[in-house]
């Protein structure tokens, strides 16, 4: 199973900055030790054409000569900077990379990603570009030369509704976007995904994975996707700082293999990406992504065997 990190690429973030950007480095280590079989390659760059699939010119220029005002980068969360640029690219470069290895091989990742309150023509919540936008919309095109369209189905558990996505595919009816979250949580003012979720404060186990399995009988009734992407945010944990929802470890296991196995069952290739987690202790987000790759090695082996 592929897997694509740009974790060496390092935002210079000021001392006490609240998102955890050493727990990608931790994760790649926790991979090595714990799924060595995992091959995990560094993620190409996104290009301008490649995030003007989903970005507006006016964006991209701005982000990337950093004329970008100061509200919008207050509005992201982090300082301006040519490698925050660059780490962008590439973690929108590892969802493309990622879309690109499902196809071959039914389940790939990218070990970063899900930035998903990035809209056309901003960002927002630690997020620059929009990789999840970018790569459906690169797949469908890559995919339409052969003369038939590829639907594309955006899955989004992270605890924050992802907006931005929801923005972008607005009036697009070939992306389903599916976002289950918490209904007090950021972002306050939410965009309508096809199929919007919305959790209580405390929700746990049970009731989410109820929740869960109502969200994909109704996709199903409704939308027949050639791809996922799944933004499988470790932040619905019991522990996250910003979460809110109160899922154990395993209720986050039993997520991922209910997505997973939805996708099986079905043979739709997806690509997942780790978006939101932050634990007060990162080794525990670690630990809930780690699980997600387990799940997720679990069901690649399943392909594989299926094309034997």
């Amino acid at each position: 199973m592929r897997a694509f990190y740009s974790g060496q690429f390092v935002l210079p973030l000021p001392p006490g900055h609240r998102f955890p950007m050493s727990r990608y480095a931790l994760l790649r280590d926790r991979l090595e030790e714990h799924l060595p079989a995992v091959e995990m390659d560094q993620a190409p760059r996104a290009s301008d054409g490649e995030l003007a699939l989903a970005h507006t010119p006016q964006w991209i220029a701005a982000i990337s000569d950093g004329s970008v005002s100061p509200q919008a980068m207050r509005e992201i969360g982090f300082p301006w900077s040519e490698a925050m640029v660059e780490r962008s690219r590439r973690s929108t470069g590892a969802t493309i990379a990622a879309c690109r290895a499902a196809f071959a091989g039914g389940i790939a990742a990218n070990m970063a990603g899900g930035t998903h309150h990035a809209s056309a023509d901003k960002g927002g919540g630690f997020c620059v570009f929009n990789d999840a936008a970018v790569a459906a919309r690169l797949m469908q095109a890559e995919h339409g030369r052969s003369g038939r369209l590829l639907k594309v189905a955006v899955i989004d558990l992270d605890v924050h509704q992802g907006n931005g996505t929801a923005s972008i595919f607005r009036n697009d009816p070939s992306v389903f976007t599916l976002s289950m979250h918490g209904q007090k949580n950021f972002p306050f003012r939410k965009e309508a995904s096809d199929l919007d979720v919305e959790l209580p404060d405390g929700c746990g186990d049970a009731d989410y994975l109820t929740a869960l399995e109502h969200a994909l009988d109704e996709l199903d009734r409704r939308f027949s996707p050639g791809l996922v992407i799944y933004l499988a945010g470790a932040d619905p944990f019991e522990r996250d700082r910003l979460g809110r929802l109160k899922l154990s470890f395993d209720g986050l296991e039993a997520r991922d293999r209910r997505v997973f196995d939805w996708t099986w069952q079905r043979r739709i290739p997806v690509a997942f990406a780790m978006a939101g987690g932050y634990a007060s202790d990162i080794a525990e987000t670690v630990q809930v992504q780690l699980g997600t790759f387990r799940v997720a090695f679990d069901y690649w082996r399943r392909w594989q065997n299926a094309a034997r």
